[in-house]
């Protein structure tokens, strides 16, 4: 949904559009709703869905193609229409399961430290570099994503591995981490 409504945006500031400034509303509608339930559980996040956001989204979804019928097929706002329109059925989905996100934002945002840094990458001396590189940027991720400090949590890992049984190296994964267990440990 980001994506479907940067293109209504972009072309808002460029000529002041109304039927594009229509669109950006009726989409910052949906992601208000979404502001809303943002941590919640799934179940509760489907069923607000269902409730709120699923008459706005078929509404949007009805509105796209009766204003493409008003407007040049050439022109930019057009195309960002026939863009959403496609993309709207592929994303329809979310209103269905709880778990889901209304766009890929939280994962694109996980992936910009590697974006950033990709010329450095090519300097970790081996591929077995790349994947031990891999191996901690995804463990560095999911500690941010469960809400945990990563410094904390490397901290915890390195106080605690040494005298850790190998064969129960999964309790040292970020979900199974609480700074108490820092606290406590210290």
């Amino acid at each position: 949904m980001a994506h479907i409504r940067r293109k209504f945006v972009d072309i808002h500031k460029a000529n002041g559009s109304p039927l594009a400034e229509e669109a950006i509303t009726r989409i910052a509608a949906l992601y208000a709703i979404e502001k809303t339930i943002r941590r919640q559980p799934p179940d509760i996040k489907l069923a607000v869905r269902q409730e709120h956001a699923k008459p706005l989204f078929e509404a949007l979804q009805k509105w796209l193609p009766l204003q493409l019928n008003k407007i040049p097929a050439k022109s930019a706002l057009a195309g960002a229409i026939r863009y959403a329109i496609t993309r709207l059925k592929r994303l329809e989905v979310y209103l269905t399961d709880g778990r889901l996100a209304i766009d890929n934002n939280p994962a694109e945002r996980c992936m910009r430290p590697i974006a950033l840094g990709r010329k450095n990458f090519l300097f970790y001396g081996s591929d077995r570099g790349g994947e031990r590189a891999a191996a901690a940027y995804t463990l560095l991720e999911t500690a941010k994503l469960n809400g945990i400090n990563p410094q904390a949590y490397l901290t915890w890992v390195f106080d605690t591995i040494a005298e850790h049984p190998i064969n129960r190296i999964n309790e040292l994964l970020p979900w199974n981490f609480s700074d108490n267990r820092l606290e406590v440990a210290a």
